[in-house]
């Protein structure tokens, strides 16, 4: 049984970098979590409140909070083997499998 991932994308506002990393975001998770993930997409100028206790220092930034280990990418989710390698979803230096 797939686990159900859950994570965060903080951006600030709808620049053309928070766009660049929601839609690649969405991309990653449609092809590789498909049904499998709850995506949550935060806009730090919009809701600052939830990033209280985050330690957010620069966004765009993704959060994944579950499964465990809990990761952080920054960026805009542009480099996909580096956002496979931070959702678990691929092994250093190892091709990536769908769960």
């Amino acid at each position: 049984m797939t686990q159900q991932y859950v994570l965060r994308l903080y951006v600030t506002g709808m620049t053309a970098r928070s766009s660049r990393a929601v839609n690649n975001l969405r991309a990653i998770c449609e092809e590789y979590l498909e049904g499998h993930y709850d995506l949550e997409v935060i806009d730090i100028y919009q809701q600052p409140i939830l990033t209280k206790g985050e330690q957010i220092v620069a966004a765009p930034t993704l959060l994944k909070k579950l499964p465990l280990p809990a990761r952080r990418i920054i960026g805009d989710m542009s480099n996909r083997d580096r956002v496979l390698l931070g959702l678990d979803l691929v092994m250093p230096g190892h091709a990536a499998v769908k769960p």
